[in-house]
């Protein structure tokens, strides 16, 4: 599990490197993923350490709800289904990476996918990253926003392939012990769109945790 992790954040940094250093017509420019693209840094100029910081600050809670583990059931236009969410904080820098676990009926993975997410104090928005077995590496990228009590979030799935689309998320109802969670999909890049796609209940299980540091080191960060 540890190196599964690991390995994770490792090409999440790579992601990161690649999409800084590459030019400014390249990446996703290219391939129109619409609203999630980098070159809008360069658009918006840069922010100070300290305009970043307090963003960062006001936002660091955003995902509070989400730690710990939960059993979620769950309904789309395909039928229903069930599985095990997980979310932890990781100790020193702060994100947030879940799994998200479907379980056919004799506790057997049908799916599962792991998530980043990353406050950016630069654009003031989160941004996502996930991964599952598919082989489509570091593409299912988004971009989430606190909205009053609830959390949205818009985020692509299967770029490249035949069966991509978009998600329009909302996190809404949000308690202690439990959320919702309602999807809008798009298979045209946001032209047009289903509503109520599909629709998750979760249900704690577990309290909210942190990830411990992976390389130890004698003494905490230096902040």
């Amino acid at each position: 599990m540890s190196l599964r992790i690991l390995a994770f954040l490792f090409f999440a940094f790579a992601f990161e490197i690649a999409f800084f250093t590459a030019a400014p017509s390249a990446g996703f420019v290219a391939n129109d993923v619409s609203g999630l693209n980098r070159d809008n840094h360069v658009a918006m100029g840069q922010a100070t350490a300290e305009q970043i910081q307090a963003a960062s600050k006001a936002h660091a809670h955003d995902f509070d709800y989400l730690l710990g583990d939960w059993e979620f059931t769950a309904v789309n236009r395909d039928g229903k289904f069930r599985g095990l969410w997980s979310a932890v904080r990781l100790a020193d820098t702060g994100q947030i990476l879940d799994e998200f676990r479907v379980l056919g009926d004799n506790g057997d993975t049908y799916y599962v996918s792991t998530t980043l997410r990353a406050y950016n104090g630069i654009l003031d928005q989160w941004e996502l990253v996930s991964v599952d077995h598919r082989g489509t590496g570091l593409t299912q990228i988004g971009t989430g926003h606190r909205v009053g009590a609830e959390m949205h979030i818009e985020q692509k799935f299967g770029f490249g392939t035949t069966t991509a689309w978009t998600s329009r998320i909302r996190y809404y109802d949000i308690q202690s012990d439990r959320f919702s969670w309602n999807a809008d999909r798009s298979l045209d890049n946001g032209k047009t769109w289903i509503k109520d796609f599909q629709q998750i209940e979760a249900h704690r299980i577990g309290p909210p945790r942190a990830l411990d540091p992976l390389a130890r080191a004698k003494k905490a960060m230096r902040t």
